[in-house]
């Protein structure tokens, strides 16, 4: 058996209730969450909260995936969720009790090739979805999570067309929004 197949196979056992098959995809899933978690949040102890949220969360909504779309998209929308939701989360802790919950300069150990930092990142991805929200998914799972545009086409019940201009225009979007982060950083 492949493992696409063995993995379809969790999935389906699960959604019917399967509680060691549960166990068993979370666990396989777990080293992929954790990476997704790892490339957006700059601190291990982060990219753990985010990725545990994440899983909680296809565990509990386990039932919800129709199978439009593959189980692996379904499940980079979660982790890219969580991990956002994570930051934005702790950028509301340290405004509220004014501590710096993130830091301020760039880390060679956390820079990313699209941003000064995964903070750059995040809070242009935050900053899309205010502004565009209909962009947003069909430009996580193209940039973030790597997904075949066809695909993305059928997670978000868009046509192929509509998803490829919508990543075009994310993209667009967001070369602006780190170009000005980066400018206002020199």
């Amino acid at each position: 058996m492949t493992d696409d197949a063995e993995l379809d196979e969790l999935v389906r056992s699960a959604q019917a209730g399967d509680q060691a098959a549960l166990g068993d995809l979370l666990t396989r899933l777990r080293p992929r969450v954790m990476q997704r978690c790892a490339r957006l949040l700059p601190h291990q102890q982060d990219a753990e909260e985010a990725a545990q949220d994440a899983l909680l969360a296809i565990s509990s909504n386990i039932g919800s995936y129709s199978g439009r779309g593959s189980f692996l998209g379904w499940v980079t929308v979660i982790t890219s969720n969580s991990a956002r939701g994570t930051y934005r989360s702790l950028k509301r802790r340290g405004e509220t009790t004014g501590a710096v919950a993130v830091p301020e300069s760039a880390d060679p150990r956390t820079t990313s090739v699209i941003a000064g930092t995964r903070l750059d990142l995040l809070e242009s991805l935050n900053e899309l979805e205010r502004r565009h929200p209909a962009l947003l998914e069909p430009f996580v799972l193209r940039d973030l999570g790597s997904l075949p545009y066809d695909e993305i086409a059928e997670l978000t019940d868009a046509p192929l067309g509509t998803v490829k201009d919508r990543i075009h225009q994310a993209r667009k979007f967001m070369r602006e929004r780190l170009r000005l982060q980066l400018e206002a950083e020199l």
